[in-house]
């Protein structure tokens, strides 16, 4: 029986074949496009992947006010098909998950989610998924990184778990609709608007547990969850309901300013809460790897775009620590990476922050589009990134102190920020550093124009960065699991702050 069928309760002889999953991949394996490249550095820098995208309307009004609604009144996102969906199911699936998460598992269990976090033989990071326990040995992973959910499925394959896995790709590679449907509510009516459409169903939630509940006469799923640091749920169910749900969604949230966000300013929540989306995944190196790389396809080792170039992949590589999640952390169980991990715990090294970018240095390198001369790399608005995995340098006095790995603009402060980890001795709120923007040389990505680098002066601010962010939705109680929201974790003032 499919996940899509027991979590509804049907028969499996109900599913049509449409519910089978297509995917295309590139008959080169990882290992082999690194030996064609020459390096993981080569191959990244010059890949033709650009940035992700979200396969749902880049705007329904426009991405100002779209993004003004998480902080005033409440923004419903379409979180259906930019996600990949992996269900594992049988006695040994929490043991999977156990194997390669650095989070505890000792408390978990069904209705309640966390923010699965995975690394390397090395202790550097992998990725970060939202793992939920849907019930007795049935588990679900969603995220967007293409290494994690690569990760998980090898290790599935060649571990010979006592589990079955299904995996559903995202809507611009699956053939045929997603699994379930799932909406985010956030903004500060979320829970005015929740309560409008579920009547006395809707149970009082703490963070990332999970709840029946029912919507217009059909059964769902919610998560008290926060994507840009505000209040909020995401609602899942079956995909066949999704239509009948938004529309109940729309008119319930009306009265209560509802306002559809598309793929724009989706994209720029994570600068709000804090979450880096994607740091370059600690696949690319050592012998350990070598089966997994020649297990993965090249189709799947995306893009490296950034000021900061370094022949050495691992130069890019982070650590849990370095972006802030040393509250996930536990040594209590048997992981891979898990003594490298320890060793990297001792030393103390970068810590997470916002980087507020100078305005006057942002205007000038907007403007250099205009007249004559070399102009400054574009920064689109309102995300600029411009590779799947940014690396830009941060600089103080000319030498090297952290990544910039995520930049855009903040409608809600009229602010261009960027995700740094730095160096622990700058990440003290108000230190000036300097982000080196643009290429040198300049790589072959289609996505990348002629263009001169320039230098542009940032200040340090919390992690998460919105007020609501860092003093509320931090602030909230774990659930039982010993987890915080994803992203939540505070940016470091001091030594012992990093763990």
């Amino acid at each position: 029986m499919r996940y899509y069928d027991f979590w509804i309760g049907r028969d499996h002889h109900e599913r049509s074949s449409h519910w089978e999953v297509t995917t295309t991949v590139s008959a080169e394996s990882l290992e082999g496009a690194i030996r064609r490249a020459g390096s993981p550095v080569e191959l990244l820098r010059n890949a033709s992947f650009s940035p992700f995208s979200f396969p749902i309307a880049p705007e329904f009004s426009n991405w100002r006010t779209e993004q003004r609604a998480w902080r005033e009144s409440c923004a419903l996102f379409d979180q259906s098909h930019h996600m990949v969906e992996v269900f594992v199911e049988g006695p040994g699936a929490l043991q999977l998950f156990s194997d390669l998460g650095v989070n505890t598992f000792a408390n978990f269990r069904p209705g309640i989610a966390k923010q699965f976090v995975s690394v390397g033989h090395d202790g550097n990071m992998i990725g970060d998924g939202i793992l939920f326990y849907l019930g007795p040995e049935r588990l679900e992973l969603v995220g967007a990184q293409p290494a994690l959910v690569d990760w998980v499925h090898y290790n599935w394959e060649i571990g010979a778990y006592d589990a079955r896995l299904e995996r559903h790709e995202n809507s611009a590679e699956r053939i045929g609709p997603p699994v379930f449907y799932r909406y985010e509510l956030q903004g500060p009516t979320a829970p005015e608007i929740m309560e409008a459409v579920c009547g006395s169903s809707l149970p009082d939630l703490r963070f990332f547990h999970i709840a029946d509940i029912t919507i217009d006469g059909h059964a769902a799923r919610a998560l008290r969850h926060g994507i840009a640091g505000e209040r909020g749920f995401e609602i899942f169910g079956p995909w066949e309901d999704g239509e009948t749900i938004l529309n109940v969604l729309l008119e319930a949230g009306a009265p209560f300013g509802i306002v559809r966000a598309g793929a724009k300013a989706y994209s720029t929540a994570n600068l709000e809460s804090g979450w880096i989306p994607r740091p370059v995944p600690a696949i690319f190196t050592t012998s350990k790897m070598l089966p997994f790389r020649e297990w993965c396809s090249a189709s799947r080792s995306g893009s490296l775009g950034g000021s900061l170039y370094s022949p050495e992949i691992s130069d890019y590589y982070v650590t849990p620590f370095d972006l802030g999640y040393g509250r996930l952390v536990n040594f209590d169980h048997e992981f891979i990476g898990r003594e490298a991990l320890a060793e990297t715990s001792t030393t103390e090294r970068r810590g997470k922050v916002t980087l507020v970018w100078d305005p006057g240095d942002v205007t000038n390198a907007m403007g250099s589009i205009l007249g004559d001369g070399e102009p400054a790399k574009y920064l689109d608005l309102p995300k600029a990134r411009y590779a799947l995995y940014q690396s830009d340098a941060v600089l103080a006095g000319g030498r090297l102190i952290g990544i910039s790995m995520d930049c855009g603009y903040i409608h809600n402060d009229r602010a261009m920020v960027s995700l740094a980890t730095i160096d622990l001795a700058y990440s003290e709120v108000g230190t000036e550093v300097t982000v080196l923007w643009g290429e040198n040389p300049n790589s072959m990505k289609p996505q990348v124009e002629a263009h001169r680098q320039v230098e542009i002066r940032a200040t340090v601010a919390p992690a998460p960065y919105g007020t609501f962010a860092r003093e509320r939705y931090r602030a909230a109680v774990p659930n039982e699991a010993g987890e915080e929201p994803p992203g939540a974790s505070a940016v470091p003032t001091g030594r012992s702050a990093a763990h």
